[in-house]
């Protein structure tokens, strides 16, 4: 499989600062997440799950002998596996169920990973995927086992007026099924829900001063009881269930602007970062340039597009959102990035593609990546910010043109690269130029805006070296004509720089003379 994986990469390179003065309960800890490990978990022996049904029902009887006969413990969840056969089954769970984790939650975890592969599963298939569902659950016909009936108080409204210490008999059902060494030593502070802030420091914006990790998930479980919450634009996030022991925490990277930054391995569209045990009053991390170089890349990508999507509104830029459900990739290996769109249907349909990967073309029907970002070498948050506004550039060009003006355009990329041996956008020559000509005019014209906006300094030069001329949006814009007017004329009917021209001035004959004087230089 990972041979497999190397020659779709291998085609793939060719074609504001945060609030003052919030509560904290805990300083940041610029320490913690420095040593996080990406390979694959390595599970101990198994446990015994203290939230079962009947093990909940011991640990009330041995707390409350003389009242356990009039309390009643049902089934509030379903400890379950899944099997999924294809991308299909899997994205239909994902829809389903609340959280799925790749590895089952009542083993002792030896070495921590960000994924796990079942080794009775062949490798290439979508492992089993573990989930806790509500006792109601509608199970959909994908292959499932049952593993454990499970009791969780807080899922049960019934437990709030019960006058039970359910949070008591959580403990003593820990130390009856012998995990009482996870426990936490008894305190006399008041029980709080993990909470805290997930930050990073972009070194060259807002004096250096942490920025949130901004609609990210943070997750935390211990065995088959989960809680997670998301960030807001500031990195605090507080959950809403409370915990006996140190539960395991992680970073989802499926971000609530409606993008998911991948991958895992390969089969999860959603990168995840294992945290590693923590205190269950929650994480406070901050991210620097200096911490586990994958989170950190994570995270710059993260907030570039969550900064990007929040700009488009009609109150800033005023440009098409890219598509919604956004897959990007981000390969440590590769230090070219692209806009390939394949999982709002581009690319794949291409003849070209398919012949140049043969019988591995149906893994991209697969895998199917939106935008992919190369970070080789890259620890610099702007040149990977500014990168990523590039491609999402790229992404709301798409959103206007669709996807036959696409499969052109990454067509011409492709051909280019072959017929020049190598050069990135070719010479200018052959069929389907004038859909790149656009296309990267536009985008390096656009993160070039957002660049110095955010940075300061004088307008980048990004792409001008190139046989195209982003200077001209740039001209336009200095001129008076705003990037939301610029980007309304690119309709997938403008493939050439004098359909751009003659767009414009029927657009806005009020600056035809300016529009002339600026096309007359190019």
């Amino acid at each position: 499989m990972r041979d497999k994986v190397t020659l779709v990469l291998m085609t793939l390179a060719m074609m504001s600062c945060s609030r003052e003065g919030m509560r904290s309960d805990r300083d940041l800890d610029f320490e913690y997440g420095r040593n996080i490990p990406h390979d694959m978990i390595v599970l101990g022996d198994r446990l015994e799950n203290p939230y079962t049904t009947e093990n909940m029902t011991k640990a009330l009887n041995s707390l409350y002998p003389t009242k356990a006969d009039r309390i009643d413990v049902k089934t509030t969840n379903l400890y379950v596996r899944f099997l999924p056969k294809d991308d299909v089954e899997y994205e239909m769970l994902k829809e389903m169920t609340p959280f799925l984790m790749d590895h089952p939650l009542d083993y002792d975890i030896v070495v921590e990973g960000d994924w796990y592969h079942d080794p009775e599963v062949p490798e290439g298939n979508v492992t089993w995927q573990y989930a806790v569902v509500p006792r109601d659950f509608v199970f959909p016909d994908i292959s499932h086992e049952m593993i454990d009936e499970c009791f969780i108080a807080e899922n049960d409204p019934g437990t709030r007026a019960d006058g039970i210490d359910w949070e008591a008999v959580e403990k003593e059902s820990y130390r009856l099924t012998g995990n009482s060494d996870m426990l936490k030593p008894e305190t006399k502070a008041e029980k709080a829900s993990p909470s805290g802030r997930i930050t990073i420091v972009d070194e060259d914006y807002c004096e250096g001063k942490p920025l949130g990790v901004s609609g990210v998930t943070v997750s935390c479980n211990s065995f088959v009881k989960f809680a997670h919450a998301t960030t807001d634009r500031d990195g605090y996030y507080e959950m809403d269930k409370t915990f006996s022991s140190d539960p395991r925490y992680r970073i989802v990277f499926r971000n609530e602007k409606g993008f998911s930054i991948g991958l895992n391995l390969v089969l999860v569209p959603a990168s995840v970062s294992t945290l590693g045990k923590s205190s269950p009053e929650g994480v406070d991390m901050t991210v620097t340039k200096d911490s586990d170089e994958k989170l950190f890349r994570r995270c710059v990508v993260n907030n570039a597009a969550y900064d990007y999507i929040s700009r488009c509104s009609p109150e800033d830029l005023d440009i098409s959102l890219p598509p919604s459900d956004l897959r990007i990739w981000l390969f440590d290996a590769m230090s070219a990035s692209s806009a390939v769109m394949m999982h709002h249907g581009a690319v794949v349909r291409s003849n070209i593609i398919e012949g140049f990967l043969g019988r591995f073309s149906s893994l991209l029907e697969f895998f199917l990546p939106d935008l992919t970002i190369g970070t080789k070498h890259i620890d610099n948050y702007k040149v990977l910010y500014s990168s990523t506004c590039h491609e999402l550039a790229h992404a709301s060009h798409f959103a206007n043109v669709g996807t036959s003006y696409w499969d052109n355009y990454i067509r011409y990329i492709l051909e280019s690269f072959i017929a020049t041996g190598g050069m990135t956008y070719g010479n200018g020559d052959g069929a389907f130029s004038g859909h790149c000509e656009i296309g990267e005019m536009w985008a390096y014209y656009l993160e070039s805006k957002i660049f110095k906006e955010r940075y300061g300094g004088g307008f980048p030069s990004f792409g001008t070296s190139y046989w195209f001329f982003p200077q001209i949006f740039r001209y336009l814009d200095d001129r008076g004509i705003e990037t939301s007017e610029i980007f309304s004329v690119l309709e997938k009917d403008v493939t050439s720089l004098s359909g751009l021209k003659a767009a414009l001035t029927t657009s806005f004959p009020e600056d035809r003379a300016v529009i002339e004087q600026i096309f007359s230089r190019y």
